[in-house]
């Protein structure tokens, strides 16, 4: 084929795509926030939620960041918004991962108590993006009523927006959810007995 003939051919298929792609932005009408799951066993899921952080932030947003499990070792994005951008509302539940505690009762109470937290964010039209770090092994292990997350999540105000992140949850978040993301691994540095990277796993 001859370069003439792919770049006619190449155009058609554009042309086809942009009408395609200019029918569905012209079909979306609605205004209003966004729920977004970022689930899978994949890696990746905290990171992409940051990723939404600094966008938000770009348009001078305000945002609210609450990490359930996360251990209590720092991490990049914890030391960088807290030093650098204090228009961030964060909290780390900072109780470690739960084989590390093996309690319980601790662990559903630190979960309760960082839900506490949380709630409020969800109910406070003035935040423009919640991130809800590793929500979803709190309703995995029933550390938290579902009824009250799935609740909480679904009556936000109109205008916020939400990010919740973790493996699994459930169908009945999975069912509120504007947008549904799953992370798949291929494969991971850590199972080749690659330690886990400062700057880039944590």
């Amino acid at each position: 084929m001859s370069d003439e003939r792919k770049n006619a051919k190449h155009k058609a298929a554009m042309e086809k795509q942009k009408t395609k792609v200019d029918a569905n932005i012209e079909a979306a009408d609605q205004e209003r926030g966004v729920a977004i799951l970022l689930t899978g066993n994949g890696k990746g899921k905290s990171s992409s939620a940051f990723g939404m952080v600094m966008r938000a932030l770009g348009y001078g947003h305000k945002v609210g960041v609450v990490q359930f499990i996360k251990g209590q070792q720092l991490s990049g994005e914890e030391i960088y918004l807290k030093e650098h951008c204090p228009q961030v509302s964060f909290y780390q539940m900072g109780t470690g991962f739960t084989w590390d505690t093996q309690d319980r009762e601790a662990d559903i109470k630190a979960a309760k108590d960082t839900w506490a937290v949380a709630l409020p964010m969800l109910g406070d039209p003035s935040y423009d993006l919640v991130v809800l770090d590793e929500l979803t092994y709190m309703l995995a292990y029933n550390y938290l009523p579902e009824d009250e997350v799935i609740a909480a999540l679904r009556d936000r105000p109109r205008e916020q927006s939400v990010v919740v992140t973790g493996r699994g949850g459930g169908s009945a978040l999975q069912e509120i959810m504007d947008t549904v993301s799953e992370v798949k691994e291929i494969k991971h540095a850590f199972t080749a007995g690659i330690k886990a990277r400062k700057g880039v796993d944590y």
